[in-house]
């Protein structure tokens, strides 16, 4: 017997191979793959390179603005897009290899992305039917030796729910994203104005959270209040410590003027109130993909789409498991005890090893979510090499989670005292850590307030040091950062545990959304108002929420995808009958948003006046076709002065020319200090040199 098993990318392809006998690499077609002879038959491993198929409206030939199109066909990505054509040999290697083989095998991730790749590659490059008996599917959750091994002498019958809901997401992901994006771009070019927009069946509800949010804040009036607080000490005069009046926030400046003038001439307060508590904190459970990226972007600072890259390498290294998976549970089949032993090999981790490996047992404190295709991310033990910075830092984040989810408990105290100040009372409150427990375990990012106040007694006097009122004003709701509007959308249950972060930076570079502190654009904020009053089920939560069940229930065997695409279509084809009427006033509508939007990201992105027309502003602009950048005019088309820029580096206004007016910048490149030209080219200073 020869059997072909599929991989969804080289890496993992020569892993699988070298795990299941002694693999000989081939190259074909400007491609790899790989050859094993084994017990029961010769094994062909051949990777595809991710998505080599993808979803395109049938006899389409490029961009086009017709709208509703549902007559889609899988093709090979290479066909759609000339950039993809290194993809080419990848395909015409597994169709060559098929004709040989006998038995087929799915090994591409084991989700619903993975199933599609898979399933994409068996029926379009291979020609098989997949529900044949000869077609199975490889199971694993990391690709060590052993994992691997195991998955491939338990292989799985094909995983006919997984991959047909997969295959009807991608149906219904390109039905709402093209024509919905067909019949906006449409609508804006109607209006006179260039460019193209999109949304798609998540974009849509995911948008309008972050322009809800902004219309709280520009609706937010801020209203002051003042507070009273003093400086305290104990009668050691060794601890010193905060309290605040115990109403707080006064409402009323003469209020909080009489008190203050009550308790500002005292010398010393009185303990009224002493109350302390000890618990105890539980450790951490383990990460599920999005646990990780919020706790990646809150100590590290890394994106939450980064944060999934980079752990995506570190799962196809070998080094942790798979990423993409929504459990915060660890199953005792992974082995703990053999981990944690590997763990210790590695010098950053060898005490907390230590530490865990003498305990009697290892039992992980286990979250509620869980995932029936993966358990929580975990490292798998071996010593990672040659880590850039981003993969180490992520790596370090998810080996100590690991380690301090098996921690001790820690024992924590709160304390709260009541102070009588005059008659009035203050209260201070601290936190500290008595035994630190798992702390240990999770390092530098065990961080809590440790607010230490003194050992209080009632009846005990303190002297005050300070008493100060002070005026102050309530602030608007904070705006979502990009860790916790993907939170947000797991809450309200949009996208999936993969897609969230990738929806938040498409609306990044459709520029409806912009800053660390998300802020929705002119342009995201008009786009939302005119869905509302034109296409609200497009924003609809409810809608989206439901196509997920429905999703479910196709995974489930309870629901056929046919059925969920058809549902779908009844919907878009009503929304975009109505679109079509009253396309003239919404491109009308998203014209002068567009427009506004390019005035103010204009003028906060401009390096100077255009010294010739005078009224417009020089500002980076990108060459579509070449991809490189330069200085243009915002008068464009009527000014038509443009200037070459720097490829590399980050670059910052520094003042105008004396020579010539136009502007000059500041470049900064790594490893260099930063140096300053004027952006003219035949500016009069660069023929002095």
């Amino acid at each position: 017997m020869t059997t072909l098993i599929v991989a969804e990318k080289p890496s993992v392809a020569g892993k699988i191979a070298t795990a299941i006998g002694r693999a000989k690499k081939r190259r074909k077609n400007n491609a790899l793959f790989y050859e094993v002879e084994g017990p029961e038959g010769r094994v062909y491993v051949a990777p595809g390179v991710g998505h080599v198929y993808t979803l395109r409206e049938k006899g389409g030939k490029g961009w086009n603005l017709r709208y509703p199109v549902f007559d889609v066909e899988w093709v090979p990505s290479y066909v759609a897009d000339k950039k993809l054509y290194y993809t080419r040999g990848y395909i015409e290697n597994i169709s060559e290899l098929a004709k040989v083989c006998d038995a087929f095998v799915n090994a591409c991730d084991y989700d619903i992305e993975g199933s599609v790749i898979g399933y994409n590659l068996l029926v379009h490059a291979c020609g098989v039917d997949p529900k044949e008996d000869n077609v199975k599917r490889m199971h694993f959750s990391t690709v060590t030796t052993r994992d691997l091994l195991s998955a491939y002498r338990t292989m799985e019958e094909f995983d006919k729910g997984q991959t047909e809901a997969g295959l009807t997401r991608h149906v219904l992901d390109w039905y709402y994203g093209i024509n919905l994006s067909r019949a906006l771009t449409d609508a804006l070019r109607r209006g006179k104005a260039g460019g193209t927009l999109s949304i798609g069946r998540v974009q849509g509800p995911a948008l309008k959270l972050i322009v809800e949010k902004e219309r709280e804040i520009r609706k937010f009036k801020p209203v002051p209040f003042w507070v009273i607080w003093g400086i305290f000490e104990d009668k050691e005069g060794s601890v010193r410590f905060k309290a605040v009046h115990i109403e707080e926030k006064f409402q009323e400046e003469e209020r909080a003027r009489g008190v203050y003038e009550r308790v500002r001439t005292a010398t010393e307060g009185v303990v009224a109130e002493v109350e302390r508590r000890e618990y105890k904190q539980p450790p951490p459970p383990p990460f599920d993909l999005t646990s990780l990226q919020i706790e990646a972007h809150r100590h590290h600072h890394i994106s939450p789409k980064q944060t999934l890259e980079i752990a995506q390498r570190l799962y196809e290294a070998g080094y942790i498991s798979y990423p993409r998976t929504s459990s915060q549970q660890l199953p005792p089949a992974i082995g703990y005890r053999r981990i944690v032993e590997d763990i210790k090999k590695q010098e950053a981790y060898r005490e907390a090893a230590e530490r865990l490996l003498s305990k009697g047992s290892l039992k992980p404190n286990n979250g509620k979510k869980t995932d029936p295709a993966h358990p929580a991310i975990y490292p798998t033990g071996e010593e990672p090499k040659d880590l850039k910075s981003g993969e180490r830092r992520i790596y370090d984040l998810i080996v100590r989670r690991f380690l301090a989810t098996f921690g001790e408990w820690a024992l924590r105290e709160s304390a709260v005292v009541l102070l009588d100040v005059g008659g009035e009372r203050f209260k201070a409150e601290g936190k500290r850590t008595i035994e630190k427990g798992w702390h240990v375990l999770y390092g530098p990012y065990a961080k809590f307030d440790e607010v230490v106040l003194p050992k209080l007694e009632k009846g005990e006097r303190v002297s005050m040091r300070e008493m100060r009122m002070e005026k102050k004003m309530t602030k608007p709701p904070r705006r979502y950062t990009e860790a916790s509007i993907v939170s947000e959308l797991e809450k309200r249950k949009l996208g999936t545990k993969t897609t969230r972060a990738i929806i938040v930076d498409t609306l990044f570079k459709r520029r409806y959304i912009e800053g660390k502190e998300i802020r929705a654009t002119e342009l995201g904020m008009k786009t939302v108002e005119m869905l509302e009053k034109h296409s609200p089920e497009i924003l609809d939560e409810g809608l989206t929420r439901d196509i997920e069940r429905e999703l479910e229930e196709v995974m489930a065997g309870k629901k056929s995808g046919i059925e969920v695409e058809e549902k779908a279509k009844k919907i878009l084809i009503a929304v975009l009958e109505r679109f079509k009427k009253e396309r003239d006033e919404i491109g009308k509508e998203l014209q002068e948003s567009h427009t506004r939007d390019e005035k103010e990201r204009s003028s906060r992105e401009s390096l100077g006046q255009c010294p010739v027309c005078k009224s417009g502003a020089l500002v980076v602009r990108i060459n579509p076709k070449t991809r490189k950048r330069f200085l243009g005019c915002t008068n464009y088309p009527e000014c038509k002065v443009t200037q070459p820029l720097p490829q590399k580096g980050r670059i910052k206004p520094a003042g105008v020319c004396p020579k010539c007016g136009y502007p000059m910048i500041e470049v900064w490149t790594k490893g260099r200090k930063p140096w300053v030209i004027c952006t003219n080219i035949k500016c009069p200073s660069k023929r002095d040199k």
